[in-house]
């Protein structure tokens, strides 16, 4: 049972409105203490790794966790064999196979999984992306039988399909096979596909529904590379698939999976082999990007996943695809420059985009607390950006969000995000049921809708009406972990070596967060696209330079901006810059509090 929350530096509500507390409970700083004691670990890796619940005990295997002591035989995931076979069988008898994959990071690395493992054995597998506005999300009946009259007969879907009923029908009607690898929850009722493999459909049991579709896919490769072994092909001929364990990580950071069991070590072998550059597309991009140093987890999630992201959002869909399946470095660089230049074609129209949402906010809040749910809308919004607008306005005000374009048959296309304890997906599906929407799904973190111009009140009163009141209390309840403080002078290299031995960080496995414990604001300025830098100075004169991103119109970036020589509470994480040979410590601000004398 979980000790009682001690509050952290008596902060009981920030500038953000948060209440600061110890990370750590009594329990957890004694399981620190006999964990740093048992394995020589450092105070602050212990203290780390204690507070996100790992067991002394287990601390070895969580800093370096292997696939061997964590990859289940994959025969436990329902119709793994059929789907084995089956794939093990087109590749016997050469046939020609499809790819259908989802428009995001982990459709387009699983498509490039599975192409790069067929292209072994001489199969030049078609990968078919599909169109985020005009054909939306997942198979269609059209793409199915295309795929199947260019010479397809084995269709694999990869992130998505478990819910493509008629897709299915239709290649089967035309004499291709299905088989789905999919990692989106279900009900009870499935497509007839020739196997469908999904950690997450009700009659799995083999626990792992936390993975990305690549870890589903690379678990489905391993499966096959078995099958055909039993069939007589040795292993040195057969395809290492542990080389394209960058893909697997970079889909399962970029999906937002939680990093605990086999995604960890999917993530920690895979950014080993990321950082030797090995797939070329990878490699240009970042060139391309200017990543310096080892990648890690942060340069997967918003450095290289944002580009291989914006041919799906605003370009052709299958460009991050096909990025991630060259081989070949000119052509590599070409397309990697392609899909950059969209990248910030992307991020212009997402700056005018999050403009007009804040001042529609704005002006609907007004000078009190405004909507529990935020449901925002525009006729000038493209459809493909809309997620990242809600995910934006949900960051900044702290309460769950849509965004949705109309087109100009009043036709809304929208994306929400939310935050814990808020079931969106839920709400939406109520919603769908009682004809206020179109159509609409998700989890309970995320959901995507289609809404008429004429229900949209409508829409706004049911997640009032639904959700505002979880909403609404937990924003008053929320609070921040905090893993200790430090001084501006311990802000070192060393500092962020040994932070980074607990990592790779992410969803399921946060990143620390430590206070900057009452430092003055010495300085501070507006930098790039809205963002606030600021010098904070020590008692002892030791200064540490901290950053706020988007949050010039913040109550946090103005406070930075306006109250120079306030002394002050920062919290944030900690993490190292590298540029040009420089190795600078990156404090990303997060909250501020007052610091009274």
């Amino acid at each position: 049972m979980a000790g009682k929350e001690r509050p952290f530096l008596g902060i009981e509500r920030s500038i953000g409105g948060r209440r600061w507390i110890h990370a750590l409970d009594e329990r957890a700083e004694a399981q620190a203490l006999r964990m740093a004691q048992l394995h020589g670990l450092p105070d602050v890796v212990a203290r780390v790794l204690a507070a996100r619940g790992v067991a002394a005990d287990a601390a070895p295997g969580f800093l370096d966790p292997t696939l061997r002591a964590l990859m289940p035989d994959p025969s436990r995931l329902t119709d793994m064999d059929l789907a084995a076979s089956r794939i093990a069988d087109a590749i016997d008898r050469r046939e020609g196979v499809a790819i259908f994959g989802d428009y995001d990071v982990d459709g387009a690395a699983s498509a490039a999984l599975l192409c790069r493992y067929l292209r072994h054995f001489g199969i030049d597998a078609t990968i078919r992306i599909p169109d985020r506005i005009t054909e939306g999300y997942g198979p269609n009946d059209a793409a199915m039988r295309e795929l199947a009259s260019a010479g397809a007969s084995l269709i694999v879907t990869v992130d998505c399909g478990t819910a493509s009923f008629t897709p299915v029908e239709a290649a089967r009607r035309v004499g291709a096979d299905v088989v789905v690898l999919d990692h989106h929850q279900t009900g009870p009722d499935l497509p007839r596909a020739f196997a469908l493999v999904n950690p997450n459909r009700q009659d799995d049991t083999s626990g792992q529904g936390h993975l990305a579709a690549a870890g589903v896919v690379f678990m489905t490769l391993v499966a096959v590379s078995r099958e055909l072994r039993r069939r007589g092909r040795p292993a040195s001929a057969l395809p290492d698939i542990m080389e394209h364990l960058d893909l697997v990580a970079l889909a399962t950071i970029c999906d937002v999976v939680p990093l605990t069991g086999l995604n960890r070590a999917f993530v920690v072998k895979g950014l080993a082999m990321l950082r030797q550059r090995r797939n070329a597309g990878l490699k240009a991009l970042a060139t391309i990007a200017r990543l310096s140093g080892p990648a890690d987890s942060y340069h997967l999630g918003f450095i290289l996943g944002p580009r291989i992201n914006a041919g799906g959002r605003i370009g052709e869909a299958h460009l991050g695809s096909r990025l991630l399946t060259l081989d070949d470095d000119n052509d590599a660089t070409a397309l990697a420059e392609q899909l950059h230049l969209l990248n910030e074609e992307r991020q212009a129209m997402e700056r005018a985009m999050l403009a007009e949402a804040e001042a529609e906010i704005l002006a609907e809040i007004g000078a009190g607390e405004g909507p529990a749910i935020l449901v925002t809308a525009s006729e000038r919004w493209h459809p493909g950006i809309v997620g990242l607008i809600a995910a934006r306005l949900k960051e900044r005000h702290r309460r769950p969000a849509f965004a949705i374009a109309f087109d100009a048959d009043g036709r809304g296309t929208g994306s929400g995000r939310s935050v814990a304890g808020v079931d969106l997906g839920a709400m939406v599906r109520e919603a769908v049921a009682a004809g206020i929407l179109e159509k609409g799904g998700g989890h309970a973190m995320a959901a995507g809708i289609t809404v008429r111009r004429e229900r949209l009140g409508d829409f706004r009163a049911f997640l009032e009406m639904r959700g505002g009141a979880a909403a609404d209390a937990r924003r008053a309840g929320e609070s921040l972990r905090l893993d200790g403080a430090v001084s501006a002078m311990g802000l070192t290299p060393q500092l962020v070596d040994s932070l980074e031995r607990a990592g790779p960080f992410g969803a399921g496995h946060a990143s620390p967060v430590f206070a900057l414990a009452r430092h003055r604001i010495a300085s501070s300025s507006v930098v790039g696209q809205g963002h606030v830098r600021a010098t904070l100075k020590a008692a002892d004169g030791s200064t540490a330079s901290v950053i706020a991103f988007r949050a010039e119109d913040t109550d946090l970036g103005q406070r930075l901006l306006r109250d120079r020589d306030r002394p002050v509470h920062a919290a944030g994480t900690i993490s190292l810059d590298r540029y040009r040979g420089r190795e600078d410590v990156s404090f990303r601000l997060i909250d501020l509090a007052e610091a009274f004398e």
